[in-house]
């Protein structure tokens, strides 16, 4: 599969290096310009590549990656989001303000993407850990639980069966108003490290 990036961080850079092997593609991009993520690209080899906003989402699959104050940005830099897959790895966290998660008890931080990319297929991933505790990308990296959520059960059926693929063990949470409030930040399974161990291991 191809997969398009907005943003091309630290999420990005790891998510990438865990598809590249399995043959899959990543487009990454950012606000500054294809130009300005060559040494991303070089040091990511074969299957990566840079482009724009609208390149990345017209990938089979887009991650949503980037700081939650440029979501808005981010989104509407694509002018159509009508049937796409959208994988939205975001946390609403203030970088200015941590400790402030606005509020928990409204809409979830998955559903106020969905509302800014109108049409999308939103499915909330990669969002509960830190993107240390996956930076081993290989082929013994620790199976880890990674929790996904959303109302398109295609969506999630397809991003289930590439992170099966890649190493990883899928969860499926429910809707983005069930799953995806028990995954933001502030909800019972952020921040929860999961692996899976040989039951025979002692």
């Amino acid at each position: 599969m191809k997969f398009g990036f907005l943003g091309a961080g630290v999420v990005a850079q790891t998510i990438a290096r865990h598809l590249l092997p399995f043959g899959h593609e990543v487009v990454l991009s950012n606000s500054r310009g294809p130009e300005t993520l060559a040494d991303v690209v070089a040091r990511l080899g074969r299957g990566a590549s840079a482009g724009t906003p609208q390149q990345a989402a017209d990938q089979d699959v887009v991650v949503l990656s980037v700081d939650w104050a440029n979501v808005p940005k981010a989104l509407a830099s694509v002018s159509d989001w009508s049937g796409r897959i959208l994988i939205d790895a975001t946390n609403r966290i203030d970088r200015n303000n941590p400790s402030d998660l606005g509020d928990l008890s409204g809409r979830t931080s998955s559903e106020i993407v969905s509302d800014h990319a109108v049409g999308a297929k939103v499915v909330k991933a990669f969002n509960t850990i830190p993107m240390q505790w996956i930076d081993d990308a290989s082929p013994n990296k620790p199976k880890t639980t990674l929790f996904i959520s959303g109302d398109d059960a295609t969506a999630k059926k397809a991003l289930g069966g590439v992170l099966e693929q890649i190493g990883f063990a899928a969860v499926d949470l429910g809707s983005l108003e069930i799953g995806g409030r028990l995954q933001q930040v502030g909800g019972p399974l952020a921040a929860l490290n999961l692996t899976l161990v040989d039951r025979f291991a002692l």
